[in-house]
């Protein structure tokens, strides 16, 4: 395995640091800001911190003692002091060893969570603060794994996190996805890294018995969204012998399900060739291209065309990717959803099925819904909702945490 000290001398010590509680900082809370963390609330909020000469120097992802005002222990924390969330809880005592076998003790118990919920090994195995690792994801491509590790803190622990992945899984490949714009605001640079085996070309996913195509390294996110796996299927329900319209389809995922369930044909439209060559290879290997025609164009465009035309379809599946990356942008993003709704509306037939998706993070369940009715609503459709899903079982909510829910999905029968 690739030693990581390569990518950052300062790590060493704060590794060596989490095995001895003792010598840990105090980052102390102000007065009557310890009730959301009793309360299980797992992060801390910059103006919730009582600011000191020590916590103004210590170095982001820095493993400290969480304190209340009146100095009663509330666990161990990850502390930056760069963003606005800047602490966020490793474990409940503050006197945890964060060593090897802490977080052997934690993939353990997430690995036996998703053997129970699958029966092949293809699915994300740490969902972050759900799974007791903040901002860390972990996902599992049978023996591949791809680790994204989104905070200082535990890029620090990456190698002591590695250690135990190894030791658990023991898999030929491990890769490093750390290529994502939240590490800027952690003060951490974006890289990816390939630590142990190699990566040669796309590599199978193994789902609800379909075979599809990941690449791990240009592929969005950690090269495949597992998330949506229980929800193709249940789009895939309402297919057979119907014209079925794939938006946003990256590698295929809604299509060659919706093929397999029977669907007459598939139009798959996305703008990203790398994508549809996946989707491409994946109706092949599953035996359904012929019914599959594959698109490269912007989809709202491709929608207008559609519609210009005269096109229907029995299924419309429109799964973005996320229209609001943050708060600032939730006004237009929400617009973005009510032009999806109205354009994709326009092409189902009477009788027909809508399935729209949304990934953003800070579009509210409320405000999405009210978006996709009143796009419904501007193309002149009634509608009847039959299902309000989630992501699946290997993408837990933190209880305590309920803006971690981020996907929402809704099926449609359109009049």
């Amino acid at each position: 395995m690739t030693n990581l000290t390569e990518q950052s001398d300062s790590q060493t010590p704060q590794a060596e640091l989490a095995l001895h509680p003792e010598q840990r900082p105090v980052i102390r809370l102000r007065a009557k800001a310890h009730r959301r963390v009793l309360n299980g609330y797992p992060w801390i909020f910059a103006n919730e911190v009582e600011k000191t000469a020590e916590s103004k120097e210590l170095a982001p992802g820095t493993l400290a003692r969480l304190e209340a005002h009146d100095g009663q222990p509330l666990g161990t924390i990850i502390y930056n002091r760069l963003p606005l969330i800047c602490g966020r809880i490793l474990s409940g005592s503050a006197k945890t060893v964060i060593d090897r076998a802490f977080f052997v003790t934690i993939l353990e118990r997430a690995l036996t969570l998703r053997e129970r919920c699958f029966s092949v090994p293809y699915y994300r195995l740490i969902h972050a603060e759900a799974d007791g690792l903040p901002g860390t994801i972990i996902d599992r491509y049978g023996d591949t794994v791809v680790l994204q590790v989104n905070t200082a803190g535990m890029d620090h622990l990456t190698p002591v996190l590695l250690e135990a992945v190894e030791e658990l899984l023991s898999p030929k490949t491990i890769v490093l996805r750390n290529d994502t714009p939240a590490r800027f605001q952690e003060g951490l640079d974006a890289y990816e890294l390939v630590v142990k085996g190699e990566i040669a070309e796309p590599i199978p996913v193994i789902e609800h018995g379909a075979t599809f195509f990941a690449d791990l390294r240009e592929g969005q996110k950690t090269g495949w969204f597992f998330d949506q796996r229980d929800n193709r299927v249940l789009a895939a329900s309402f297919a057979r012998d119907e014209d079925v319209l794939d938006c946003y389809s990256f590698s295929g995922g809604f299509t060659v399900q919706a093929a397999l369930a029977g669907a007459r044909s598939v139009t798959t439209v996305d703008r990203s060739q790398l994508a549809l060559d996946l989707a491409a290879e994946a109706a092949k290997a599953n035996g359904v291209s012929e019914r599959c025609t594959f698109v490269k164009s912007e989809v709202f465009k491709k929608l207008e065309q559609l519609k210009s035309e005269g096109r229907q379809f029995g299924v419309v599946i429109v799964d973005p990717p996320a229209f609001v990356k943050n708060k600032k942008d939730l006004q237009q993003g929400a617009k973005g959803y009510r032009k999806m709704a109205r354009l994709a509306a326009h092409l189902v037939k009477p009788g027909g099925i809508l399935v729209a998706a949304s990934c953003s993070h800070h579009m509210p369940t409320e405000l999405f819904a009210e978006q996709i009715r009143k796009g419904l609503h501007d193309a002149t459709r009634s509608a009847r909702l039959l299902f309000t899903r989630g992501a699946g079982p290997d993408h837990p909510v933190h209880p305590f945490l309920p803006e971690s829910e981020y996907l929402k999905l809704q099926v449609f029968a359109v009049d």
